[in-house]
């Protein structure tokens, strides 16, 4: 074990560095400022030993997909890292989450009035501070992917931000084709609906942001107007699953 973490000793450091320079390089070609572009550090499978090191080259934004992982990992860690909850979450792991996290800043995964409201509620009963919120569409059509509908991002982005006081409606967030051959339609699909959005919603562009792009396209998607991408595998490496049996 002490072999493979003096192997793994400042990787994840060095590979931050390197998406961060990839980040503003991808940020310079679309004419915008890096600053307005957050990394995401997806620690997905990853042990608390390995975000720390990213944590102590400066990062502080970091997400997890499953609940258990972060209940079990954010009391490990410095709690002024912000948290994000980037998986499908279900009713019934709302209190858990939001009692287990108490610096769990965002939640980009919210895709039915249903959760929203269960969110809205446990915040309110918790009594913490507004849950940001983002809206999760279902751009490429793939029945294995979450999201709401493209035609039913309106009427439930007016949901977050009118029916649920203790939520902050802050952006929407997608997932592209894992073969990213349709991805800039994806995000394309994503840039319209946020545009429908603010309309309905009379506010600025800019104050809904676009959570797209994960290791293997952010670039792509900051070119494509992005403001917020998920890396996990190319910060932290491959996924460690446990072998079935």
């Amino acid at each position: 074990m002490a072999a493979s973490s003096a192997v793994t000793d400042g990787v994840a450091a060095a590979a931050l560095c390197s998406v961060i320079q990839r980040v503003h390089q991808a940020a310079e070609r679309s004419g915008r400022a890096s600053d307005r572009i957050r990394i995401v550090a997806v620690s997905k499978t990853k042990p608390v030993s390995l975000i720390r090191q990213v944590y102590d080259a400066g990062h502080r934004s970091f997400g997890e997909n499953y609940v258990q992982e972060i209940v079990e990992k954010a009391p490990q860690l410095p709690e002024d890292i912000e948290w994000s909850f980037i998986g499908n979450l279900q009713s019934n792991k709302v209190k858990p989450l939001l009692a287990g996290v108490p610096n769990l800043a965002t939640v980009e995964s919210v895709d039915d009035k249903k959760i929203a409201d269960r969110l809205d509620r446990m915040v309110a009963s918790i009594g913490r501070k507004p849950l940001k919120i983002y809206v999760q569409v279902n751009t490429s059509g793939e029945e294995s992917k979450y999201g709401v509908e493209p035609s039913g991002c309106v009427e439930l982005a007016k949901h977050v931000s009118q029916e649920c006081p203790n939520l902050e409606f802050c952006g929407l967030m997608t997932i592209g084709m894992p073969d990213y051959t349709s991805t800039p339609e994806n995000f394309k699909t994503l840039a319209k609906c946020r545009s429908e959005i603010c309309e309905a919603l009379g506010i600025p562009e800019e104050q809904c942001e676009l959570s797209m792009g994960m290791s293997g396209d952010f670039e792509l998607a900051i070119e494509m107007g992005s403001t917020n991408v998920r890396i996990g595998s190319t910060i932290f490496g491959a996924r460690e699953y446990p072998k079935k049996n």
